[in-house]
């Protein structure tokens, strides 16, 4: 089995909302100070649903990243974890783009790549939660997806993947190549080894620059972008208390229940 998984670096989503600053004119989170990036959680669980395959079927793991300013520590993480290669898309051409002109780059890279039966990504990032690129990845190469999995299979020739509904479980087998976005549901992702952790880095990640990847310079980044940002902000929390009371606690649940009443509550 030959498989890709798609991996994004993040802000720590587990950072305290305290540390989140915005910049509105530019319409950016600034960087929280001595907090470093992550790899998103759901793409973790899309490297462990690869590992579990190559682990029962055996075969080969690609990993590819976007952006800039990569830090190495943080985008090895899946080759610590198992995987077999890293490439990165790091350019500043490649920034600032949308789900869309992401989606194309990424599908150019797997296009380069050629060779593979099934690609990965989780069902969404954990910075913006649009959880679009998968599905644009599968529609720009013309494949069969399904979302939001949480157990892959390899068959013979197909997956066999059960998705997460909203009311229970559906199972669906879908003939191979084909993208699958990977929910939290698969379960906690496995933990880098030590081995893992120096075989990852003895490993160079290979770099491709758009002209690599034969992309049209007009659909990546922040020149192909199909969707405009507004505003950016964090929201206000406002929160109101009202003490209901009473010379006894019958009364103060007839003067509770008025009060919801009024409040259009009841």
């Amino acid at each position: 089995m030959d498989m890709i998984v798609c991996c994004k670096q993040v802000l720590d989503p587990e950072a305290p909302p305290a540390s989140f600053k915005i910049d509105p004119s530019t319409n950016k989170v600034v960087p929280p100070q001595g907090v470093p990036p992550v790899i998103s959680p759901f793409d973790e669980q899309a490297v462990e649903a690869a590992l579990r395959i190559k682990d029962a079927k055996g075969g080969k793991i690609s990993v590819i990243s976007l952006g800039v300013n990569l830090l190495r520590d943080v985008v090895k993480k899946p080759l610590s974890m198992g995987a077999d290669e890293l490439i990165l898309l790091e350019d500043p051409a490649f920034v600032d783009g949308d789900s869309w002109s992401t989606a194309y780059a990424l599908a150019m890279a797997i296009k380069k790549i050629g060779k593979f039966d099934l690609i990965f990504c989780g069902r969404q990032a954990a910075d913006w939660d649009s959880g679009q690129v998968g599905s644009g990845i599968a529609e720009i190469l013309g494949l069969p997806s399904v979302t939001v999995a949480r157990k892959v299979e390899a068959l013979d020739g197909k997956a066999r993947v059960e998705r997460i509904a909203a009311d229970g479980i559906e199972v669906i087998e879908v003939s191979l190549p084909a993208l699958i976005t990977v929910s939290n549901e698969l379960g906690a992702a496995r933990y880098p080894t030590i081995k893992g952790i120096m075989t990852a880095k003895r490993k160079e990640p290979i770099v491709w620059k758009p002209a690599d990847i034969g992309v049209d310079p007009s659909k990546i980044g922040v020149a192909g972008r199909r969707t405009r940002l507004s505003k950016l902000f964090q929201p206000v929390k406002e929160a109101k208390c009202e003490v209901i009371t009473g010379d006894t606690p019958e009364e103060a649940a007839v003067k509770l229940a008025l009060r919801l009443r009024e409040a259009k509550a009841l």
